[in-house]
């Protein structure tokens, strides 16, 4: 499955690497995600985990070109010049002459973020980054940065599941060509003691974490990448395309955030 967004195919389930535990624990599930089939993987600068990355995927089977990577600018490397050192960087702890994907991982004040993508622009002129993209940003600031960018932007990564909506952005991304990426597709956990996930789980025989990752992957432009410090729970948030969700389960999981707005369900097919 995979989500096109200004003509680029990006699988649409990845896998993140955020609130890792230590170097062996990133790598271990790294490379159970390789080889459970995951050929998104998310990373940043500020995660750490840009080491365990870069040596389970050059420790694999797998050509380069098979993996579809993105990592994110940390906050201090926004101006022009630490854009270009600090992606350097990365792509020397992740064992490759690019990435997919380098997003700004926040927006900030203290450096325009002109300057930012302008930097970016030049990285992808390059060939050390093949597209760029935003994360953590609102739609006024989205379409800035689309304004500002001579590349398209590939996606804005957010925070976005079943209690934690982005109707508005997602629309907006709908409508004109991003990828919406949604990071913490379970909440921080508590999602899996969600009644109305586990009602539809339940007539699935699934676990409520793959019926949150299967709503999510259902969503025009959508994509996902989950975490798991655990390699049995990487497995299985993985194993989500042999099923799928009725318009009307679709409807009930989307009212665990309160009502739909019925533009944005006819913009979604529901």
């Amino acid at each position: 499955m995979h989500v096109t967004a200004a003509g680029v195919e990006v699988p649409a389930l990845g896998f993140g690497t955020a609130r890792m535990s230590d170097y062996e624990a990133e790598y271990r599930v790294v490379e159970t995600a390789l080889d459970a089939g995951y050929r998104h993987v998310d990373t940043a600068q500020i995660y750490g985990s840009e080491p365990a990355v870069g040596d389970a995927l050059a420790d694999s089977d797998l050509d380069r070109e098979d993996v579809f990577l993105t990592t994110k600018l940390a906050g201090e490397n926004r101006s022009y010049d630490a854009v270009f050192e600090s992606t350097r960087e990365s792509l020397e702890e992740l064992r490759t002459a690019y990435v997919d994907l380098l997003l700004i991982h926040w927006p900030v004040d203290d450096v325009p973020t002109e300057e930012t993508l302008r930097a970016m622009n030049d990285l992808r002129d390059d060939g050390l980054v093949r597209h760029v993209g935003v994360s953590n940003f609102s739609v006024p600031q989205l379409r800035d940065a689309r304004e500002a960018s001579d590349a398209p932007v590939l996606t804005n990564q957010v925070e976005y599941n079943v209690e934690n909506r982005q109707d508005e952005l997602l629309a907006y991304c709908i409508e004109e060509d991003v990828m919406l990426t949604a990071y913490s597709p379970l909440g921080v956990g508590e999602l899996l003691d969600d009644e109305t996930l586990g009602t539809v789980a339940d007539r699935h025989d699934r676990t409520a974490a793959q019926v949150a990752i299967r709503w999510l992957l259902q969503q025009p432009m959508v994509a996902t990448v989950p975490m798991s410090s655990s390699p049995a729970h990487v497995r299985e948030n993985f194993d989500i395309f042999d099923f799928e969700l009725s318009d009307a389960e679709m409807r009930e999981l989307f009212s665990v955030g309160g009502d739909l707005d019925a533009d944005l369900a006819a913009r979604i097919g529901l």
